[in-house]
């Protein structure tokens, strides 16, 4: 996103007023997430365990016009995210929205994962997940409700090779996007999913293609032909935290350009010519 108003469905004020969180706020698609926010007038409080990854986003942010709080932030702790809330509290006085974004992930066959790779994983992923959204909850409740949006995946529903430990966490963080939101509901606070597929210029993307090679595999089977975006990401979330979205809630966008559901079809579809 950019401060282009043609690049965008939405108003260039429509969080003006509201403070987000977002865990993993200064890199790959926390960092795209930040900066729709900001683009579109929230003032950002931007966690990560390295605050080194978060200064330049903040330093960004306050370019746009807007306030940011840098917080070094293990969201495996639970007492550091109460903290963070509370330092959001203290320079903001209300959160509206939370991004839990955080993420731990590697490539590795499930018959040699370690306990101590499989725990990394879901601690972060899935506890992490729970300890902001159970610490950010009184201060979105104050606020008069808010939302929450948590960053899934495709192969939640799917599977994947050498993801087991993280399709396992995020599937868990997709069942607890529901649970929280039909408890939270009467609170006015909504919480919901943005499930992306592979994002291009992402850890994530590199790794594929350093490892095994299929990217280029992976983007020849997308529909619309490319890869995801941060900013297609962002454009989700953004929804999602706006007033346009006030009567959603419990539910998952997939922003992955059909790969989930046609890729085999738009396959045979490149080789149509052959059976004409």
């Amino acid at each position: 996103m950019t401060d282009d108003s043609s690049s965008t469905a939405f108003r260039p004020d429509i969080l003006a007023g509201k403070v987000a969180i977002v865990t993993g706020g200064g890199t790959g698609i926390g960092a795209g997430i930040s900066r729709a926010l900001a683009e579109h007038s929230a003032h950002l409080v931007l966690a990560s365990r390295r605050r080194a990854h978060l200064e330049p986003m903040a330093e960004e942010v306050t370019r746009l016009g807007r306030e940011a709080l840098v917080t070094e932030l293990d969201v495996r702790d639970s007492e550091g995210c109460e903290a963070c809330v509370a330092a959001a509290l203290d320079r903001f006085g209300r959160v509206d929205i939370l991004i839990n974004n955080a993420a731990g992930n590697f490539l590795t066959p499930a018959d040699q994962l370690s306990e101590r790779g499989w725990r990394a994983v879901v601690d972060i992923v899935l506890n992490g997940t729970f300890n902001m959204s159970q610490a950010v909850h009184a201060a979105l409740r104050e606020s008069g409700g808010g939302s929450i949006v948590n960053i899934t995946t495709t192969y939640v529903g799917t599977g994947a090779p050498f993801m087991a430990h993280s399709g396992a966490a995020k599937a868990g963080v997709m069942n607890l996007t529901r649970s929280l939101a039909v408890e939270w509901g009467p609170e006015g606070i909504r919480v919901n999913a943005v499930a992306p597929g592979l994002v291009e210029d992402t850890e994530g993307a590199r790794r594929l293609a350093e490892s095994i090679g299929i990217v280029d595999d992976y983007r020849a089977a997308v529909p619309l032909g490319r890869l995801v975006r941060t900013d297609d990401v962002a454009a989700a979330v953004l929804f999602l935290c706006s007033d346009s979205a006030s009567h959603i809630t419990g539910h998952e966008i997939t922003v992955d350009g059909g790969a989930s559901i046609g890729g085999l079809f738009k396959q045979v579809g490149d080789r149509i010519d052959i059976v004409r």
